[in-house]
């Protein structure tokens, strides 16, 4: 078994480009529900990740508002902070050993190209059945 029986693709996962404004990430953010996401840059490489903590400091630091939250991209401040990821070849030792310290595991390709998220819930759920729970 490998990380592509645990993956959420892409295409199902919230992210956010660098490029965009920290109006458009809190906004994301909100409507999803999320206090961190994957930050992708524009040629799709996972490049960190923002929390809900690095968008409020920033914002206060900068005494932003609505508007002026436009003025300055999530670049700026993403964090450095990033989680551990995985290559999609991973097994599930390497899965299983990173997913005990985050919520979720970014997946790449070979060439860095973020491809989706293994989340902590859908490891426990496979686990939990496989145990009989």
């Amino acid at each position: 078994m490998n990380t592509l029986f645990f993956l959420t693709p892409k295409s199902e996962v919230c992210f956010l480009y660098d490029y965009f404004s920290v109006r458009q990430a809190l906004e994301k953010m909100e409507y999803h529900h999320y206090s961190r996401i994957p930050v992708l840059n524009k040629d799709g490489d996972y490049v960190g990740d923002i929390t809900e903590g690095d968008l409020l400091w920033f914002i206060k630091k900068n005494k932003l508002n609505i508007k002026n939250s436009e003025l300055y991209s999530i670049s700026q401040i993403y964090s450095e902070r990033k989680l551990e990821k995985i290559k999609i070849d991973a097994d599930i030792n390497e899965l299983i050993r990173i997913i005990t310290t985050q919520n979720y595991v970014p997946v790449v390709d070979d060439r860095n190209k973020f491809i989706g998220i293994v989340t902590r819930t859908k490891v426990i759920s496979y686990l939990k059945e496989k145990a009989g729970f």
